[in-house]
C-alpha cells in the first residue's frame, strides 16, 4: 500500500523535499528519495512500503541485541526493504536493494501474532525503521495502547522533528554507533556522524531504554585510538551505557578479513575500565557476554549465544550485594 508520507515540503517544479532524514532528499517527480523508498508521486511525498513487510519473526530480545531490556523474554520482529545508509559492509543488504519477497500486513494482525506468542511487544528491526516512519508510528502507537513494548534496531540518522515525534511511543533502541569519525559514516556509509550522536543523547534524555552497537570493521575503525574515542563517548553519557562491541565478516561490497579476536579483547578490556556493562558479539565468548554487579562482581545474568540464564538478579538489583543493576525487567 502507497500513502501519503509525512515530513514533506513541496518545492517548485513539481519537486517535493523529504526532511525526515538529515539527506532532506529533493525528489523530482517520478523519482525516490536515497532510501528507496519514499517517492515523488505527482508532487506528493509518497511512503511507498507502508504496510509491506520482508520478514517477520519471533526472537530473542538478545538478538537486538538488547541485553538490559527484559532479559530472556522473545520478541516479534519485523521489517521492510531499503535503508537510508549504502554501507560497503551490510549484513542485509538483500533487504536494503529490495531483493526479497515482500507482502502486505497490518497493525491488527501484528498483534495478535505478539499476542499469541507471547511476545514483549514488537521490534521495528531487519533494515533500517526510520524510513518506514507512517508504519512505524502507527503500529507502535496500536501496541503502545494495548501495553506493549517497541523497539527500535537503527541507524539513527533521523531529523529531530520526526525524532521528537516517535520517542514517546518507544520503549527501547539498538542504535549502532558505527565510528566517532566522520570520514568512516561518509565513505563506507554514506552518511553522517551528527546525526546518530543527537539520536542516542535525545533519547537518553527522553527516559529510552538505548543500548549501543559498534562492529569493528578490520581495517576501518579498529585503530586503539578509534575505539578509545568511541569508548570515551559512551563513557560521556554515563558509566551504565551499555556498548556492544560485534565481531564483523566480509559481506556485500567490502571483502577485509574478519576482526580479529584480539582485537575484540582490547576493545573490551578497555571499554571495561570506562563502562559497567560491556558485550561483545558474534564470538562465543561467555566471559564477555554476561553480567556482572558493577558494586561486587557477582554474575548476574550468564549468557551463551542467546541462552540466558539468571543467576543473580533481585528485580533490578544484585542479589548478591543489593547493589543496582541499569536493567528493565
Amino acid at each position: 500500500m502507497k500513502i501519503p508520507a509525512k515530513y514533506a515540503v513541496s518545492e517548485h517544479n513539481n519537486r517535493v523535499r523529504c526532511v525526515l532524514c538529515p539527506y532532506n532528499c529533493l525528489i523530482a517527480e517520478g523519482h525516490r528519495g536515497v532510501c528507496g523508498i519514499r517517492s515523488n508521486q505527482g508532487g506528493v511525498l509518497t511512503a511507498e512500503t507502508y504496510n509491506t513487510i520482508s520478514a517477520m519473526n519471533l526472537d530473542p530480545i538478545e538478538k537486538k541485541p538488547l541485553y538490559h531490556f527484559y532479559p530472556g523474554s522473545s520478541i516479534l520482529s519485523v521489517g521492510t526493504i531499503g535503508c537510508s545508509f549504502n554501507c560497503m559492509f551490510c549484513q542485509n543488504w538483500e533487504l536494503v536493494e529490495g531483493d526479497v519477497p515482500t507482502h502486505e500486513t497490518t497493525r491488527e494482525y501484528l498483534y495478535e501474532q505478539a499476542r499469541q506468542t507471547d511476545s514483549l511487544g514488537i521490534a521495528f528491526t531487519y533494515n533500517e525503521p526510520f524510513i518506514w516512519f507512517e508504519f512505524v508510528e502507527d503500529t507502535a502507537q496500536f501496541f503502545h495502547d494495548r501495553g506493549m513494548k517497541n523497539v527500535l534496531v537503527t541507524n539513527g540518522f533521523v531529523n529531530p522533528g520526526p525524532l521528537a515525534d516517535i520517542l514517546p511511543l518507544i520503549d527501547a533502541m539498538n542504535i549502532d554507533l558505527k565510528a566517532m569519525d566522520d570520514d568512516f559514516y561518509r565513505h563506507l556509509c554514506k552518511g553522517r556522524l551528527d546525526p546518530v550522536k543527537n539520536t542516542i543523547e535525545t533519547a537518553l534524555n527522553k527516559g529510552v531504554h538505548v543500548e549501543l552497537t559498534n562492529l569493528l570493521v578490520t581495517g576501518h575503525n579498529t585503530s586503539e585510538d578509534q575505539i578509545h574515542r568511541l569508548v570515551d563517548y559512551a563513557a560521556s553519557l554515563g558509566k551504565d551505557t551499555i556498548l556492544h562491541f560485534s565481531r564483523y565478516f566480509p559481506n556485500y561490497k567490502l571483502d577485509a578479513p574478519p576482526t580479529p579476536v584480539e582485537v575484540l579483547e582490547s576493545a573490551y578490556a578497555y571499554a571495561r575500565k570506562k563502562l559497567n556493562y560491556v558485550y561483545v558479539g558474534n564470538v562465543i565468548n561467555r566471559r564477555a557476554d554476561s553480567t556482572y554487579c558493577p558494586a561486587c562482581g557477582a554474575t548476574v545474568i550468564e549468557r551463551i549465544g542467546y541462552t540466558v540464564r539468571i543467576t543473580g538478579l533481585n528485580g533490578d538489583r544484585c542479589a548478591a550485594c543489593g547493589g543496582p543493576i541499569a536493567i528493565r525487567v
